[in-house]
């Protein structure tokens, strides 16, 4: 998928002027904050937890090699296969080569980041084959021909509204002609129409949430069941992963799962937790002819023991997206890639460059609330001012910031001065606004009063009131 980034000023404009977008995020921003407040409140032992998980992570991190190892030969003594790609263009060949011998025409799917990072569904179609996404959220937007704007609710952008349209607009062909209005209807009519998907596809692809080194193992973890479908009815079961989703042992996973359901939906623990671990064996009842992993490095090699290297203990749950005030304004397209919010800002310029993507890390606004949420303690905003640093050395930083950021570094390297021009500037500004108590237009301020008034200042500087009020005890 061709990274669309360099254009976040553009996208986040026109998002905060949709009102349908707001509306839909306004809905989604309250359930999944208050939610995880309840489970995380009724679980006394989640930091402990949270530092465990941070501790497998970071033990797993450190011995990667050793471990990816292990999983391999654990996958082949079940009767599976595991297959490296470097990049996502191996990773794209690799699938396509496995759906071609198994003679396939049409290829389910179930939800995978790690597939949307590909541009799995793209190569598929070009290559002739039908994909047919499951995940309820990823079916409707795949009709809309839309990528997904969270990592966990792919279309929580859209109302309710929205997807009866794009429902009745679509589903005609298959007889069913009534427009459905009801959120169960709205369900059952998707799920009738990829009851058949199901029946009839050659190929299954899914993600993993963890990928399990002592067994061979993989992990899915979903509300829908459609992931279950799809890794047992075809001949052929894909898993698709990054290379960070190994863990040591079953139990370490259990620790780690614990806290994946409480930070994503606020649940204790996901409708459904699969384990598959290779092909069909004799005594079986179902299970695919062919098991095969396709594990994805994508710069995920050069991020280990660098700055960046805590990146790698994401989970993908999609806490951090979720309490981002950027996040809820603008929604998951304006970041114009596959990864959204705080973590996307993150991930996004080291995968596709920092001087394609320069915009995502300095619209955060370094408030802390990803850091604080995140079930494994990244250092999201540390991150982010990273990447603003590194882009500024680059001079990717515009010359009027560059300018305004020199300017002000020569009068914070003089406190004198800079005391003396602060208390000038907080008397001017405080008497011209003292009036109206704001400023609609202000020289250099456009940024801010394009969008809003820039409320007028005291007259005096925060130091002197500080000093002011402090005397007065």
């Amino acid at each position: 998928m061709q990274s669309r980034a360099h254009e976040f000023k553009q996208r986040s404009a026109t998002a905060l002027l949709d009102p349908e977008l707001k509306r839909a995020m306004g809905k989604a921003k309250g359930g999944f904050q208050q939610k995880r407040r309840n489970a995380v409140d009724a679980l006394p032992e989640f930091e402990a937890l949270r530092q465990a998980a941070r501790e497998i992570k970071e033990h797993t991190l450190h011995n990667l090699d050793f471990y990816l190892e292990r999983y391999e030969r654990a996958v082949q003594s079940a009767g599976g296969q595991v297959h490296w790609a470097s990049t996502t263009q191996e990773a794209r060949e690799i699938i396509l080569e496995i759906c071609r011998n198994a003679g396939a025409k049409r290829v389910t799917k179930g939800k995978s980041m790690v597939g949307e990072e590909m541009g799995i569904n793209e190569a598929l179609e070009q290559a002739g084959f039908e994909p047919v996404e499951t995940d309820l959220g990823e079916y409707i937007i795949q009709l809309a021909k839309e990528p997904p704007s969270h990592i966990i609710a792919p279309a929580v952008h859209k109302t309710k509204d929205q997807i009866t349209d794009l429902f009745h607009a679509h589903h005609q062909k298959y007889g069913l002609t009534d427009r459905v209005t009801e959120v169960p209807a709205i369900v059952n009519e998707a799920r009738t129409v990829l009851r058949e998907k199901f029946l009839s596809a050659e190929v299954g692809i899914t993600g993993a949430n963890f990928l399990i080194a002592e067994t061979g193992s993989s992990i899915i973890v979903t509300n829908e069941g459609n992931g279950d479908l799809t890794n047992t009815l075809p001949r052929v079961h894909i898993v698709t992963a990054g290379i960070e989703k190994v863990v040591p042992t079953l139990e370490d996973v259990s620790t780690i799962l614990r806290l994946l359901a409480r930070s994503a939906t606020g649940q204790e623990m996901s409708v459904y937790t699969t384990l598959s671990t290779g092909p069909k064996r004799k005594e079986d009842l179902d299970g695919p002819g062919e098991y095969h992993v396709v594990l994805l490095d994508n710069g995920r090699s050069q991020m280990l023991g660098n700055e960046f290297h805590e990146m790698l203990r994401c989970i993908r749950c999609g806490a951090c997206m979720n309490h981002c005030p950027v996040y809820q304004s603008v929604g998951g397209h304006a970041y114009g890639w596959v990864y959204p919010g705080p973590m996307g800002s993150v991930l996004t310029p080291l995968m596709v460059g920092l001087d394609k993507s320069f915009d995502l890390p300095n619209a955060c606004t370094l408030n802390g609330r990803c850091k604080e949420v995140c079930p494994m303690s990244i250092p999201l905003p540390d991150m982010l001012r990273k990447l603003r640093q590194r882009g500024h050395e680059q001079r990717l930083t515009p010359f009027r910031a560059r300018a305004a950021l020199g300017l002000w570094a020569y009068f914070a390297k003089r406190p004198r001065l800079y005391q003396l021009a602060t208390r000038l500037g907080m008397a001017v500004l405080g008497s011209l606004g003292k009036r109206r108590g704001r400023f609609r237009r202000l020289p250099f301020a456009g940024g801010w009063t394009d969008a809003r008034d820039l409320p007028a200042p005291q007259g005096v500087t925060f130091q002197t009131a500080f000093r002011k009020r402090g005397s007065q005890k």
